[in-house]
């Protein structure tokens, strides 16, 4: 295996361990989950640096690097969508679930017929906006672990009693944005949906 291989699966791992330490509900355990996601995004982009630079790139990289990506992202909102503290809407967060495992059998669909479907700007967008959301997120959630065991400083004082009312508005805006995307890959991609359909022999 590659070495840009295993950093994708490594970023699987990851997603694993940020969820089981954002439903513990502690401070600290908050405050692990914040970091090892800024490592987990920040490896998004060296499993593919280090791929193009070593001309390591394989197939199985190629699915697995935007697999993993998804697999992170469904792990967070999962994990917030849990929170009392938090008001992430449930409905938003299936949505989310549900534009990533379209596009992932849509990649799958390009795979079984001998291609690989790229990123698009639209994904590396939704992405953007996924990441930003979650980051904000988790980081009103620390705010809010920690005014409950201490007074915050005062220039932090109003992140609090904000959590709820912004946590929803970024899961329905990164939900809108998700959903809005894959409609577009799904458009981009609509022969190959129509190849699927159409063969016989199934």
């Amino acid at each position: 295996m590659t070495l840009a291989n295993r950093i994708t699966m490594a970023r699987m791992g990851l997603s694993l361990v940020i969820f089981a330490l954002i439903i513990s509900k502690s401070l600290w355990t908050a405050v692990a989950a914040l970091v090892l996601l800024t490592i987990a995004s920040i490896s998004d982009g060296i499993d593919g640096a280090i791929a193009r630079r070593t001309q390591t790139t394989t197939p199985f990289g190629a699915v697995a690097d935007p697999f993993a990506d998804k697999i992170l992202i469904m792990s967070v909102f999962l994990a917030f969508a849990s929170l009392r503290e938090l008001a992430v809407p449930i409905w938003a967060v299936f949505l989310i679930l549900l534009r990533e495992l379209t596009i992932s059998t849509l990649r799958v669909l390009s795979a079984l017929h001998g291609d690989v479907m790229k990123a698009e700007a639209a994904g590396k967008i939704k992405t953007t906006i996924q990441l930003i959301a979650a980051f904000t997120i988790l980081t009103l959630l620390v705010l809010h672990l920690w005014a409950k065991q201490t007074p915050l400083p005062a220039f932090l004082a109003w992140a609090p009693p904000l959590a709820k009312p912004v946590t929803w508005w970024l899961t329905v805006v990164t939900a809108f944005f998700t959903i809005i995307s894959g409609g577009i890959y799904l458009y981009n991609h609509r022969s190959l949906l129509y190849k699927s359909w159409s063969e016989r022999g199934h």
